[in-house]
């Protein structure tokens, strides 16, 4: 196994498991500096036992290093993958062919967009939509209209390197008080997936905040509702469900033909399940999204669909069961 891929994948892996953020970039942090190193380097120090002398490799990099130099699977990976097997890829999750809500490290994800890409194509995804945050959204690092336009730049470039991989052009664009959007509409009349989501003033009381969603999905730019109510579950983070009328709100998205996103994060599980059975009921399109900020987390879909059956909805209700080419529009 290559040492360059063995700690790529436990990083990977450790995502997936939600592990802390900075175990996970030790193992990162190890693959760039392999990279680095002049060729034949990396066997010198191996037979020599100095890695560890590498600035960024550490006692358990340097011995999954070591052992995948020596063609064996590292014990750290074989426990992580021993502790958390990869979910089945079958039913609705076989039929899934992108993911519609992803970051980058352009806001609040981790990783660049062509390694948020490349993971998953590895997983089997023909294409994924990149949604970092709207401007307003300084916490996360939210793009402005310039920003956004020179990520779309970027993402034509890699377009035609990862092809037939397909990045979709998007944006999770914050839903203002009023339900107008946070971002210009020419530019959103640019993206192949709009989300739509609501970040502030969670608490405000359902009467408004029905009708600041119900004008956010009658945008015509908007593709998704992005993780309706707003809650997180657990931990110190931990926060209520927004109010608001859920057979207006996820009546407007049906006439309208904007997707309720079936949120896959483990604090999310958006919208809880009585709202999805409504919403299901309601005749709605769904996105099933990972809403991903690091590349082990896009393989998260798999939370997502086992709801969405249990709520009985079938493929051809789910937006990115559709190929890129449908979504974009072209």
């Amino acid at each position: 196994m290559d040492p360059r891929e063995a700690l790529r994948r436990i990083a990977f892996e450790l995502e997936r498991g939600a592990a802390p953020t900075y175990r996970v970039q030790a193992f990162r942090r190890a693959a760039a500096v392999l990279a680095a190193l002049p060729a034949g380097e990396l066997e010198r120090r191996i037979e020599a036992g100095t890695l560890q002398a590498l600035k960024g490799i550490g006692d358990t990099t340097a011995q999954v290093i070591a052992e995948a130099a020596a063609g064996q699977q590292p014990g750290y990976l074989a426990r992580l993958l021993a502790d958390q097997p990869p979910a089945p890829r079958d039913g609705l999750r076989a039929a899934l062919r992108g993911d519609c809500h992803t970051h980058s490290d352009w806001s609040d994800g981790g990783s660049p967009p062509r390694e948020m890409a490349e993971a998953a194509r590895d997983l089997g995804h023909e294409w994924i939509a990149l949604t970092d945050h709207s401007p307003r959204l300084t916490v996360a690092n939210g793009l402005s209209a310039s920003r956004l336009e020179a990520q779309l730049e970027l993402v034509g470039m890699l377009n035609e390197e990862l092809a037939p991989f397909r990045i979709l052009t998007g944006i999770e664009v914050d839903i203002c008080e009023d339900g107008s959007l946070d971002q210009r509409e020419d530019l959103l009349g640019r993206l192949d997936v709009v989300v739509a989501s609501v970040h502030s003033q969670l608490r405000m009381p359902a009467g408004p905040m029905t009708r600041r969603m119900v004008a956010a999905v009658r945008n015509p730019h908007v593709d998704v509702l992005g993780h309706c109510t707003g809650r997180l579950l657990g931990g110190r983070g931990r926060r209520p469900e927004s109010a608001f009328d859920p057979a207006a709100v996820f009546g407007a998205c049906r006439e309208a033909g904007v997707a309720v996103e079936i949120n896959c994060r483990p604090e999310r599980r958006d919208p809880p399940g009585r709202l999805l059975r409504l919403a299901a009921e309601a005749g709605c399109l769904f996105a099933i999204d990972s809403d991903a900020h690091a590349p082990g987390q896009l393989d998260w879909l798999a939370n997502g669909t086992v709801r969405a059956e249990q709520a009985g909805i079938m493929p051809d209700r789910v937006i990115n069961a559709r190929p890129a080419a449908e979504l974009a529009g072209s």
